[in-house]
């Protein structure tokens, strides 16, 4: 790994709440389908051929850095290559349903089938893609590394797929909650071992995706799904980079999640990013929250979302933009051009220190 420092460094500095000139900006999905360069890619490979190789994937990566002039780029990946390493077979077919599992987890006895992989020979290929990103970033900006977290695996594994009302993960939590936490503390320790892998390989920071927390009641969420997302946090803080937490649909649950132990929030485009910095940007940066389909709008309604998000959060430190979930497939270039651009832009003013206030050392 590269000791030397890297140039744009807005990102882990506003990770840590620490002055920076500007806020920095980058988007989940921000390697995929929106991007004309990506597509070029994908022509020629499948999705799963393009996560195991490693210098396409690295391509991916680094395309949003340099077309788009994001502040952080987050390798290309996948959240269900960490099942699939635990033993499962996975499918995609794009279109046509998304991805699935052969043989869902519906037993204890497959649970205890599962294995916990090495992730230097499981999981090479990402590692490996993390290395060569980093090259090709040449320290230009941070790069993000990541993992589904527990829950949301195991309600991928246990449903076979995507679901619109997750009966058997949710089954499983009811009527066999032991079985539930074995299968969760599996994953967690799969998950720590994976997110360590990455920062070995160069990861500047990590973030767990909980994509399907917001389908359990407060008190569901917060024993099966925060419970082992504080464990992997508990493994991973130890190696000093920033660690992010997206929960989508979790506001009910945002000062238990500020406990957790991440340094970095991220927050869905249904909360008030302005009422979060109030309960817990005392204790951790925000990240986020503009609506995807903002970036179907005009020029000028790009802008206003943006101000409006810069506005709510107001003056000072421990703010990334993102949006507030995936950026959709069809979205317009232009007007992802225009979002950076905006808070680039916008967003100076937010950092100057009021007049007549002085700041002390």
């Amino acid at each position: 790994m590269s000791t030397n420092p890297i140039s744009n460094d807005l990102f882990l500095r506003a990770c840590r709440r620490e002055a920076v000139e500007r806020t920095p900006v980058w988007f989940m999905r921000q390697a995929g389908r929106y991007l004309p360069e990506y597509r070029a890619v994908r022509e020629k490979v499948d999705f799963l051929t393009l996560c195991k190789t490693p210098e396409l994937a690295a391509r991916v990566t680094v395309q949003p850095v340099e077309i788009i002039g994001v502040d952080a780029a987050i390798v290309f990946s996948d959240i269900l290559v960490l099942p699939e390493a635990m033993g499962m077979t996975l499918f995609v077919h794009e279109g046509k349903g998304g991805p699935h599992f052969a043989e869902p987890v519906r037993s204890r006895s497959a649970i205890d089938r599962l294995v916990l992989p090495d992730p230097a020979a499981k999981l090479r290929f990402v590692t490996d893609a993390l290395r060569t990103s980093k090259r090709e970033l040449q320290n230009r900006v941070p790069l993000i590394g990541f993992s589904g977290a527990p829950w949301t695996l195991a309600a991928y594994m246990v449903e076979g797929r995507g679901s619109k009302d997750f009966r058997h993960i949710k089954g499983l939590i009811y009527d066999s909650p032991g079985d539930a936490h074995v299968l969760l503390e599996k994953l967690s320790q799969a998950v720590g071992d994976y997110l360590l892998a990455q920062i070995d390989a160069g990861a500047d920071a990590i973030q767990i995706f909980d994509t399907w927390g917001g389908v359990l009641g407060k008190s569901e969420f917060e024993e099966f799904s925060l419970r082992h997302i504080t464990s992997v946090v508990s493994r991973v803080r130890g190696r000093h980079v920033p660690i992010i937490v997206f929960c989508k649909d979790c506001s009910q649950s945002l000062e238990p999640i500020a406990s957790c132990g991440a340094d970095v929030v991220s927050l869905d485009w249904k909360s008030d990013i302005g009422e979060a910095r109030a309960a817990v940007g005392h204790r951790v940066a925000l990240q986020g929250n503009l609506d995807p389909v903002v970036l179907f709008g005009s020029k000028e309604s790009v802008e206003r979302g943006v101000r409006r998000v810069l506005e709510k959060f107001g003056h000072g430190n421990g703010h990334i933009f993102n949006l507030g979930h995936g950026i959709l497939p069809d979205t317009p270039v232009a007007n992802v051009r225009t979002f950076v651009e905006a808070v680039k832009t916008l967003s100076v003013v937010y950092h100057r220190e009021p007049a007549g206030v002085m700041r002390h050392a």
